[in-house]
């Protein structure tokens, strides 16, 4: 079994040779056992085209292997040498505005651009021959953090190929995206356009396709890389940080399939969230979504280290916050964990940025409180590396939803990722391990699956949740559900389309609400609560063909009609939740799905205490996380040893200090 990872992202090439032992010996001494090196180098490390310069990262390489730390080596392709792109402006990227970018940031460059696939060949295949042999060197990153649409005429003459190989026939397409609406027929694979932001409204079965074509462009690109790597390196592993689950201009499963792990870069607080706490669901849904990318462990390529921010600088961590937020990750199935960075920057875009280290190199207070948890980790990391996380309940999240609700909103206020996160910050309160399936991933292991807006439904999936609903599960959808077809086109069926006799229901009519409006729920199920809940966004106007009514609306002209209803299908039942609720909708509906699933708590705690479990075996690992800045208390069911605590027994309660983490397991 590998060990647990836990290292820190580091950039020799940015300070002065001398420094690099007492940086190396810093790091020994915090428990680093791993370090990040040259995803941003290319200029250093070719810095001519053909001249290779590797001497400075092998001096680099030595000394921190010295002191047994291990090496994950960048591929450099997320930000290109001048040299480079200022005599080639095709390879800049076209922004949907139809602007090119310029030098001087990263992810300036177009996925499609052959020249640029020539440029990375060479420098990826320099670097993995160089390194294939070395001892200190376990795996490699490509590039760094992957994403933004190019919409230049590289990638509109490779879109319309894409067309052709998924359509064969411009009959076919016309077909499938409904040209005949506005005349918007093609004769000719060359006029079919790019879905720029400038031209009004684009067909949606054009624009979606776009956003798949631009998922599977920077597939195509990471394989260019991944095949080179396995060739050279078939003994090291090949992984790509991800971003967690706020992004959304790539399908991640699928970028995820040909990589050995998934690797993502955590921030709970930057200069693009500030606020003064953080919700410690948002980062438990991240990092349960890249484990569910392969179910399977992650590593956090970049733990926040210190206060994020460009020309901001967001709020500073508190005591015992990073220690905190890096347990937590572990708590959801990371392997490994690497902070972002060693040193703060003097220079660049991120001199505000900030690492462990000061920008003057004092190993301060953010430098201690991870070097004490490197202490732990060496204590604890063999039991918990490879260690899993089991669960019957999923959300089903679907890319290709989200990339057709970027097309078409259906509602200024309607947010595909917002009601995800509403039903997951539901069932994390519950403190029920949760896994984040792909609409292709195996529903057996469930006994609740939530599918919120499931806009595009493929016969083969609607076959899958039949038979996971017909044999005894419980599946929950919610509005705008079964809605379109594959081209993104309207199918030709009353609502919920495919899913209508799975869900007992269909959508009589539906309102879509201004900001001013909104409508009132009333349960007539007595064991779900006897409170009124805001009904707002938007609400299907229900029909029951076969279901019970579980609560109507109580206000407008469809007061008394069906808001949600529960059908029994064989074994299982299907709720439909048609309209979107306030967090209290969901934090009441959510305990009384458990309870008819038979799902339990792992244990009860008041709020901001999180408490999840990983799984050595048959040997249960709890993990207990105090998010608040004041003490808790927490009623413990059996004996446990505490493993942070010198293997102290636990009885009858744990009581937590603020910010504070506690790994349990069962006396014996």
């Amino acid at each position: 079994m590998p060990p647990f990872y836990f290292g820190v992202d580091y950039y020799p090439e940015q300070w002065p040779e001398e420094r690099w032992a007492v940086d190396a010996q810093l790091m020994a001494e915090a428990g680093f056992n791993v370090v990040r090196l040259a995803e941003f180098a290319w200029a250093k490390l070719e810095p001519r085209e053909g001249k290779f310069d590797f001497d400075w990262l092998d001096r680099a390489i030595a000394i921190l292997a010295e002191r047994e730390i291990r090496i994950v080596l960048g591929t450099p392709t997320a930000s290109p040498p001048a040299w480079l792109m200022q005599p080639h402006p095709e390879l800049f990227r076209v922004t949907q505005d139809g602007r090119r970018v310029t030098f001087g940031n990263r992810r300036e460059y177009c996925p499609n651009q052959p020249l640029y696939h020539e440029s990375t060949r060479r420098i990826v295949n320099a670097l993995a021959a160089h390194y294939a042999a070395h001892p200190a060197v376990i795996g490699w990153q490509i590039d760094n953090e992957f994403g933004e649409r190019c919409y230049c005429e590289t990638c509109a003459h490779a879109f319309r190929n894409w067309l052709r190989a998924r359509y064969e026939s411009l009959d076919v397409l016309n077909e499938k995206w409904g040209t005949t609406f506005w005349s918007h027929t093609y004769g000719d694979w060359n006029e079919i356009p790019l879905p720029l932001s400038s031209g009004g409204s684009p067909n949606p079965g054009l624009a979606l396709d776009y956003f798949r074509f631009v998922s599977d462009s920077y597939i195509a690109y990471q394989e260019l890389q991944l095949d080179i790597l396995r060739e050279h390196c078939p003994q090291h592993f090949v992984t790509h940080n991800f971003m967690g689950f706020k992004y959304e201009g790539l399908n991640y499963f699928d970028l995820a399939r040909q990589l050995d792990f998934v690797a993502w870069d955590n921030y709970p607080r930057t200069q693009w969230n500030m606020q003064a706490e953080v919700d410690p669901a948002n980062a438990a849904l991240a990092a349960d979504t890249m484990r569910g990318l392969k179910q399977k462990n992650f590593w956090v390529m970049e733990q926040q280290a210190g206060s994020g921010g460009w020309d901001m600088v967001s709020v500073t961590p508190r005591p015992g916050e990073l220690r905190l937020w890096a347990y937590q990750s572990i708590a959801h199935g990371a392997d490994g964990i690497l902070f972002f960075r060693w040193r703060s920057a003097r220079y660049g875009a991120e001199e505000y940025w900030h690492g462990l280290l000061e920008h003057d190199a004092t190993p301060g207070r953010r430098y201690q409180e991870i070097k004490r948890m490197g202490g732990e980790i060496q204590k604890v990391g063999n039991l918990l590396a490879g260690s899993q996380i089991k669960s019957t309940v999923a959300l089903l999240y679907s890319y290709e939803a989200r990339f057709a609700f970027q097309v078409q909103a259906n509602n200024p206020r309607f947010n595909y990722a917002d009601q995800f996160q509403q039903f997951y910050a539901a069932l994390y309160h519950q403190r029920v391990p949760i896994d984040i399936i792909a609409p292709d991933g195996d529903l057996t292991p469930y006994r609740l699956v939530i599918a919120p807006a499931l806009h595009i439904v493929p016969d083969d999936l609607a076959a899958r949740l039949e038979r996971f609903v017909y044999s005894g599960g419980t599946l929950v959808m919610t509005p705008r559900s079964g809605v379109k077809d594959e081209a993104n086109a309207v199918v030709n069926q009353r609502l919920p389309g495919i899913l209508a006799a799975l869900s007992g229901v269909y959508v009589d009519e539906y309102d879509s609400l201004a900001p001013d409006m909104q409508n009132e729920l009333e349960f007539t199920a007595t064991d779900i609560s006897s409170d009124h809940f805001v009904a707002r966004i938007w609400c299907d106007i229900l029909k029951p063909t076969a279901a019970t009514v579980i609560a109507r609306y109580t206000q407008d002209y469809y007061a008394g009609q069906p808001a949600i209803t529960l059908n029994s299908y064989g074994t299982g039942r299907v709720l439909y939740i048609g309209t979107i609720g306030k967090d209290v909708l969901y934090e009441t509906v959510v305990p009384w799905l458990l309870r008819q699933a038979g799902i339990r708590s792992i244990l009860t705690a008041p709020r901001g205490v999180e408490i999840t479990e990983r799984w050595r075996d048959n040997r249960r690992i709890l993990f207990v996380l105090n998010h608040n800045g004041h003490p808790e208390s927490v009623p413990l069911d059996r004996s446990y040893h505490d493993l942070l605590d010198s293997g102290a027994i636990l009885e009858n309660k744990l009581v937590l200090a603020p910010r504070s983490v506690h790994i349990l397991v069962e006396q014996s």
